[in-house]
C-alpha cells in the first residue's frame, strides 16, 4: 500500500470501529455516548502513538526484518503491544467512566475481543473490495 491508502485505511478502519464501538459500549454500560466518544478517540490517539513508539522500539529490539518473524515473535509482539496499552489505559477509562477496575477490564475486553474480529473482517472486505478504495483514493488525490 503507498502512503496515502495507509492513511486511508487505517482512517476508515478507526471510524467505522467507532461507529459501532460507541453506541453499543454507551448502552452496555449505561454511559452517555458522548464520554464513550470521547473515550474512544482518547484511546484511538494512544493506540496510534502506542503503535509508533512500540514497533520503533521493537524492530530496534528484535531486528527490521518483519517478514521473517515466526509465530512465536508474532504473538509476543502482540502481547507487549496490547499489555502496554492496557497497562496504560485501564486506570485512565476507569478514572474517566467512574468505573471500577474490575467494570473497566471486562468493557476492555469485550472491546479487545471485538476489535479481533473487526479486524479480521474489516481487513478481508477491505482486500476484496481494493479496487473500489482505489478508485475512490484517486478520487481524493
Amino acid at each position: 500500500m503507498q502512503r496515502r491508502e495507509r492513511v486511508f485505511h487505517a482512517v476508515s478502519f478507526e471510524l467505522v470501529a467507532m461507529a459501532i464501538i460507541v453506541p453499543a459500549s454507551a448502552l452496555l454500560i449505561e454511559k452517555n455516548p458522548l464520554d464513550m466518544l470521547f473515550v474512544s478517540i482518547g484511546l484511538t490517539l494512544f493506540a496510534m502513538l502506542w503503535n509508533y513508539v512500540y514497533n520503533l522500539q521493537f524492530d530496534k529490539l528484535i531486528g527490521p526484518n518483519r517478514v521473517e518473524r515466526k509465530i512465536g515473535i508474532r504473538i509476543v509482539h502482540a502481547l507487549g503491544f496490547e499489555g502496554g496499552m492496557l497497562l496504560v489505559t485501564i486506570p485512565l477509562v476507569s478514572w474517566y467512566l467512574a468505573l471500577s477496575l474490575i467494570d473497566t477490564l471486562i468493557l476492555e475486553a469485550g472491546v479487545l475481543g471485538f476489535i479481533l474480529v473487526y479486524t479480521a473482517v474489516f481487513n478481508w472486505l477491505y482486500d476484496v473490495y481494493q479496487p473500489y478504495q482505489k478508485w475512490f483514493a484517486h478520487l481524493v488525490h
